[in-house]
């Protein structure tokens, strides 16, 4: 079934009714054409709007506006039951009370009308998709006696028997260990071959993604950045974000300026980039663009070696380097030519990425135009379009910190403030009353009244002596005749 987003839109309003321009645009001029039969991975970090996507494909969220297509179906006002959706949620949403043979016969249950079917043919349906995770042995266990991943194949058994024009899987791996998580993501991709349904896979997992996916759609801020196939958006990012956002170990970044056909990382011309216009620019070169050569036109200083089998990974560091380490994957056989404080590198001219500097827009030289144009018709054929995003981004203001903005007191808040200052005004007065009446005046002997005493029936500590004694000597305020008349009043 392909689906077809249009114009794709979701404003959440503020929480304040008061505060303007609060709203959050979660989802903005969403436009995609995913293909039948394929597994489309949205990808990009929290907030992004992945979910937000998806949750408004299988309708639990209305989109603001814009439409959503299943083949030539409008589907956009219509109740998610009756999409033909199979959806599968990150915490799996099992029944704990059902056996997994109850669970996966739920939907089927509930179905009415024509679409009813007998007893024979839901339990026909309920064990083939078993069959199909994997999963027939343990029909009459509880989820509560299962491991993650079997619980997880539970709940896409589920999502399958209905026989689902579109599946839709949002983060189903992300409460997986490790080792289940590779195990139940191939899972994934072998059932939806087997079946053939077109499926839209929500991650923040980049290595997740481009391991199953047909296409990748990367988002950030509720737009589409890149779209293609995983290892072409890898090779070829349109713009710093992508690159920035895709490959582990993450790429390095340099300042940089491109002058006289030369590309500059501070004073030294690293590359020949030919006919590209001068200009300051981002430098990223992927881990493995790296050549250790004794006359290499790159300088670093060595940080360590860490020994990965049959790679090493230079860590160095550089002046000019926007990453406070710079990593260079070489053969293990190369690692031998490391010796002193520092290393020398030529770059591998399709492993380095050029970015202007204001616009972030990829800036593309040599061999890698005729290896864009190469990409650009491979997708033309597969009948893929080639989305980017290169203009300012929405919500561009959250990213920033917001200063805290003092909230007006409430009536109840001024009137309890008031009654405080007066209480405490009244408690103060009584104080300084009491403590006017309880100094003893000086005595006849000549010393005065409360002086420390060394005569050992004396019960007056030294301190608290010294302390009345100080009060007696202090000058008394100027507003003492309007004390005075306050206490009276009292």
């Amino acid at each position: 079934m392909k689906v077809v987003l249009q114009n794709l839109t979701k404003i959440f309003p503020s929480r304040n009714k008061k505060e303007k321009n609060g709203e959050v645009i979660a989802v903005n001029d969403f436009n995609l054409e995913i293909p039948d039969g394929k597994l489309i991975g949205l990808l990009g970090p929290s907030g992004c709007g992945k979910s937000t996507t998806l949750y408004m494909i299988s309708g639990l969220q209305t989109p603001t506006r814009g439409k959503i297509f299943f083949g030539d179906d409008d589907v956009t006002k219509l109740a998610p039951e009756n999409r033909g959706i199979g959806l599968v949620f990150q915490n799996y949403a099992l029944y704990p009370h059902m056996t997994v043979q109850q669970n996966i016969l739920f939907p089927l249950q509930n179905l009415k009308g024509n679409q009813r079917l007998s007893k024979e043919e839901m339990l026909k349906r309920a064990n083939e998709v078993a069959k199909l995770v994997q999963i027939d042995e343990y029909m009459q266990r509880k989820p509560a006696e299962l491991s993650g991943g079997q619980q997880q194949r539970v709940a896409i058994a589920r999502a399958l028997v209905k026989m689902p024009r579109v599946l839709l899987l949002d983060e189903p791996l992300s409460n997986l260990d490790a080792r289940l998580r590779l195990q139940t993501r191939e899972e994934i991709r072998r059932i939806q071959r087997d079946t053939g349904i077109t499926t839209i896979f929500v991650t923040h997992d980049q290595e997740e993604a481009m391991s199953i996916s047909d296409y990748i759609v990367v988002m950030k801020l509720g737009v589409i950045m890149q779209t293609g196939k995983p290892q072409w958006v890898y090779d070829d990012p349109a713009n710093l974000f992508v690159a920035k956002f895709l490959g582990a170990p993450p790429i390095n970044l340099f300042t940089g300026r491109v002058e006289g056909g030369k590309l500059f990382i501070g004073e030294e011309d690293v590359l020949d980039v030919g006919d590209v216009e001068d200009q300051e620019v981002y430098v990223g070169v992927r881990p493995e663009g790296f050549l250790l050569t004794g006359e290499g036109r790159l300088t670093c200083s060595v940080s360590g070696v860490d020994v990965m089998g049959r790679d090493v990974s230079v860590v160095s560091t550089n002046a000019n380097s926007l990453n406070a380490l710079v990593r260079a994957i070489i053969a293990s056989d190369d690692a031998g030519k490391i010796d002193g404080d520092t290393v020398k590198f030529n770059l591998k001219p399709h492993k380095v990425l050029i970015f202007n500097k204001e616009t972030e827009k990829r800036v593309y030289f040599g061999g890698q135009i005729a290896s864009h144009e190469a990409m650009l018709q491979k997708m033309k054929e597969e009948g893929q379009d080639y989305v980017t995003h290169t203009g300012p981004l929405p919500r561009e203001a959250d990213d920033k910190p917001k200063e805290k903005k003092e909230l007006p007191k409430t009536k109840m808040q001024v009137v309890g403030g008031f009654f405080k200052n007066s209480f405490n005004k009244v408690k103060g007065l009584f104080k300084k009353k009491g403590t006017a009446e309880e100094t003893p005046a000086e005595s006849d002997e000549g010393g005065a009244a409360g002086a420390p005493s060394d005569e050992p029936g004396d019960e007056t500590p030294r301190e608290e002596a010294a302390t009345v004694e100080t009060k007696e000597e202090a000058p008394m305020p100027e507003t003492e005749s309007s004390e005075n008349t306050s206490d009276s009043e009292v």
